[in-house]
């Protein structure tokens, strides 16, 4: 294992850590950078300072702006970049590709667009990533406290069972666990659509009400979360484990998400423009938000908290009256969907 070369596209926090991590397994490491400043930061001094100040990085790792460095005679490379830029750096990587690379997606979201998660993507650029060499990481795993070296569990899906286990091997340390399945349209769902859910339990901390709302909303969204799944052809069991329900609260309880923090100071009655300019990172759930709510029209699923978080990002509907909407709806029975 140690002779594996990975690829890593994108130096955001998540694709820091996850470059550090292999670095201190021994495994030779190249991180893609998008920002020229950024890149001379890592070189000279081993910090991520803009995604993940403090933390100093393995001093074998090395850095590129090129796409054809990071992806040239790797055995894995691991994509960490926002999911709306995706389709666009997938395409224009694919013909360096070793033909026997593992590609990785630890990125959570759906293109808006296409309305298309990122490994269907993939398969619209080769359809051989459908059954083999395509795999996901998803699951509760906030950068900083995986750099801090505290436990941590994730899962990795793939169609192909052999790619999974091979990349469980690869990235599993004695504080980070690593689970396979083979629900890879579960478990990217859930990483994508628990983004949205830890919107609104944000917009209502932000609005002052308490932890029965949030109780409530973590409860009804999962619910939401498994009928789309459900559509879309995941396994409902999948939306229990690691990248559902773990992803899901560890994102609705944390002031760490960026998700919530969107969600919290759009619930104090800052403007969506004005958050989104201020980060410097990227809140996926709000373009989850607008992809799932035209998926869930198509397939005439009913998302009630997913529909009020877009017409709150999308439509300027005041937080309150969202929240009035969704308490008067019509009574009903609860089942788990």
């Amino acid at each position: 294992m140690r002779e594996h070369k990975i690829g890593i596209i994108g130096a955001g926090s998540w694709g820091t850590t996850l470059a550090n991590l292999l670095a201190d397994k021994g495994l030779e490491v190249t991180l893609w950078v998008y920002e020229e400043e950024l890149l001379q930061k890592l070189k000279c001094m081993r910090c991520n300072t803009m995604y993940l100040p403090g933390i100093t990085l393995n001093a074998a790792l090395r850095y590129t702006r090129s796409l054809k460095e990071a992806v040239y005679g790797k055995h894995v490379i691991l994509w960490v970049t926002p999911s709306q830029v995706f389709r666009k750096l997938f395409s224009e990587a694919l013909p360096f590709f070793p033909t026997e690379a593992i590609q990785v997606s630890a990125s959570k979201g759906i293109e808006n667009e296409s309305l298309k998660r990122l490994s269907e993507i993939a398969e619209d650029q080769n359809p051989a990533f459908r059954d083999r060499k395509f795999v996901v990481l998803s699951g509760p795993s906030f950068a900083m406290e995986v750099c801090r070296k505290l436990p941590t569990a994730v899962v990795v899906a793939s169609r192909d069972r052999e790619s999974a286990a091979s990349i469980q091997e690869v990235m599993a340390t004695p504080l980070l666990r690593i689970y396979t399945s083979q629900d890879i349209v579960g478990v990217e769902l859930g990483g994508a659509l628990k983004n949205i859910i830890a919107v609104a339990t944000g917009i209502a901390d932000g609005l002052g009400y308490g932890s029965n709302t949030r109780a409530a909303l973590i409860t009804r969204g999962l619910a939401e979360m498994m009928r789309l799944g459900i559509a879309l052809g995941a396994e409902p069991i999948t939306f229990s484990g690691l990248s559902g329900l773990g992803d899901l609260v560890l994102t609705c309880t944390s002031t760490m998400s960026r998700n919530y923090s969107v969600g919290f100071q759009i619930g104090q009655g800052k403007a969506r423009e004005r958050i989104l300019q201020e980060m410097n990172a990227v809140a996926e759930g709000v373009f989850t938000t607008r992809s799932a709510f035209f998926l869930a029209q198509s397939r005439q699923v009913a998302m009630p908290i997913t529909q009020v978080v877009y017409q709150v990002l999308y439509e300027n509907k005041p937080a309150p009256q969202a929240v009035q909407d969704l308490m008067s709806r019509e009574l009903k029975q609860e089942t788990p969907l």
